[in-house]
């Protein structure tokens, strides 16, 4: 499908995204750049890329699907970096977990050179980072969200469904404000808690104690507090007011069930009720469907 990917970024999701095109047979050569000579040694050493490029702009010349896969802070600059060698037919994506500010991105960077990128959010990734980690197989019956513009040509859009479903990917579309609210609910939040949760344990005097005796329960719900800091950081301060507009709505929630335990006095039908509603509800969902 593509004859050479200019991988800008190549941890873990750049890797994968390497790995998974060289696996299904949809790319030809692929030139990466980090600013890490380590990154791209290993790259290298792994068969990720092909060859390595000395800046964001050498890996975009001469390729004709460009991947940037690094923090959305970063994009701006980059796509300002990569807009002079940007021809057209070029694919131009992003990996980044908010979108409204990669599209306002694209629109302050490439000017007339727009109509090539189709912001991207893949539903993967693990709690380790970095190149060593990347697996073709990351993507595999995963939910990608494209975004596109309001300047994303047609064609761009259906490369880019094209290329996400050729490496087992489950597609759909939003918007950007769609997507960034709809993440704020179900993908940021839910690390904020976890992050909360376990500097909650960890602060009290008991805390030794408490973990060895944690199980599978705990376990489950900290996984994602493990996730890597300076990326949470930043995904967490891009897409702030939709986060805190969550913030809210589950100290409403959490309210609700703090009062049904105090008013409980031998009786907790409320309490129950409360805890009912949130099981039907995890029970009934699917992952990568509507909730019922």
């Amino acid at each position: 499908m593509f004859r050479q990917l200019g991988l800008i970024g190549c941890g873990l999701m750049g890797g994968s995204f390497a790995l998974a095109l060289k696996s299904a047979g949809l790319v030809r050569h692929v030139v990466g750049y980090s600013p890490s000579a380590a990154t791209l040694a290993r790259a290298l050493d792994m068969g990720v890329i092909d060859a390595s490029a000395a800046s964001a702009a050498d890996s975009a010349s001469g390729s004709d699907l460009v991947l940037l896969a690094m923090p959305v802070a970063a994009i701006e600059a980059t796509l300002r970096e990569i807009q002079p060698r940007i021809h057209p037919g070029m694919l131009v994506m992003d990996v980044g977990s908010t979108k409204r500010d990669v599209a306002a991105a694209s629109e302050s960077a490439l000017r007339d050179q727009q109509g090539c990128f189709v912001p991207a959010h893949p539903m993967a990734g693990r709690e380790v980072s970095g190149v060593a980690h990347a697996d073709p197989t990351l993507y595999q019956d995963r939910l990608v969200i494209l975004t596109p513009t309001r300047y994303t040509q047609a064609d761009s859009l259906g490369k880019a469904v094209d290329v996400w479903q050729a490496m087992g990917c489950r597609v759909v579309q939003m918007s950007p404000d769609q997507h960034d609210a709809a993440m704020a609910a179900v993908s940021h939040l839910p690390h904020l808690l976890a992050f909360a949760f376990i500097n909650s344990v960890t602060a009290q005097a008991q805390a030794n104690d408490s973990l060895a005796v944690a199980g599978p329960g705990f376990r489950d719900f900290s996984r994602i507090a493990a996730s890597e800091p300076r990326m949470w950081r930043d995904i967490l301060l891009a897409n702030r007011d939709e986060v805190l507009s969550q913030t809210r709505q589950f100290r409403a929630s959490l309210d609700a069930l703090e009062q049904a335990m105090a008013n409980a006095d031998g009786d907790g039908a409320a309490l129950e009720r409360l805890i009912e509603q949130a099981s039907t509800a995890r029970a009934n969902w699917r992952l990568g469907q509507p909730g019922s």
